[in-house]
């Protein structure tokens, strides 16, 4: 749900140090004799990994609307649990994300093209509506950003850390509930508790990405190895397809009450 790679290297603030395995890794030599990142750099394999989420989505997204069920709901699995695995790897091992995040963007697009498919069918139009609205967020941050109206202090991290934490606790709850033919009341329904409660975790999700650029344009300034161009725009990638089904839900929450 929440975008806990990149969150991981703050410490007041700065990014004083990092963990690669069980070996503690200080900042000076973080600066590589190589080309380092950039940020154009960045914004270069973000337009890629945006593009491999395109054909993955489209894969399933075709399927969905064929009918052809069975398929598509093999194609979510594997793309969850395959997704689940590489993005795992890639946050103990970063160097590997130039090779791995590209697939893990194929397997989240296959997931996130087959439930929208499912959303589109009941809910005609959601699926353009929370498309859009995930860009104009993510716009949105970064002007803010840029202007910096909203900056990254770390008040900004531990607030918002304590947020995404919160949001985790519920819906591990609900997962749990779940296996038991349950449900917590209200928040997961279409009432205005359950809409309410889904704005309040978009605009948590959208808030991530602050953190995300941060964690970018600092890495760049401090001269962070060529692949963390990959580590950073994948962080990106996880944030955005989390509001993006944040988004999917409320649009399909304020269209059944229709």
């Amino acid at each position: 749900m929440s975008n806990p790679i990149l969150r991981r290297h703050f410490r007041k603030g700065m990014y004083d140090d990092y963990y690669e395995g069980n070996d503690r890794v200080y900042e000076s030599e973080l600066v590589t004799t190589e080309e380092p990142m950039t940020i154009s750099g960045t914004i270069n394999k973000l337009v890629l990994l945006f593009l491999f989420l395109v054909i993955g989505a489209y894969s399933s997204w075709t399927q969905a609307m064929a009918g052809m069920a069975d398929k598509v709901n093999i194609l979510m699995l594997t793309g969850v649990l395959v997704g689940f695995v590489l993005a795992i790897v890639i946050v103990f091992k970063k160097s590997t994300a130039r090779f791995l995040a590209p697939i893990y963007a194929i397997c989240e697009g296959l997931f996130l093209g087959g439930i929208s498919a499912l959303f589109e069918k009941i809910y005609p139009g959601v699926a353009v509506q929370a498309v859009s609205a995930s860009f104009v967020a993510f716009i949105s941050m970064l002007l803010l950003y840029k202007a910096r109206i909203i900056q990254c202090t770390q008040r900004f991290n531990a607030v918002l850390l304590t947020l995404i934490s919160s949001i985790a606790l519920i819906y591990l709850i609900q997962i749990v509930a779940g296996f038991f033919g349950r449900s917590i009341p209200l928040i997961f329904e279409s009432g205005v508790v359950g809409i309410g409660f889904s704005i309040f975790v978009i605009i948590v999700a959208a808030l991530s990405f602050i953190q995300d650029f941060y964690f970018i344009e600092e890495s760049s300034n401090m001269m962070y190895p060529k692949y963390y161009e990959w580590f950073g725009a994948f962080g990106i990638v996880i944030t955005f397809v989390w509001l993006y089904l944040e988004l999917l839900r409320l649009f399909a929450q304020l269209n059944s009450r229709r």
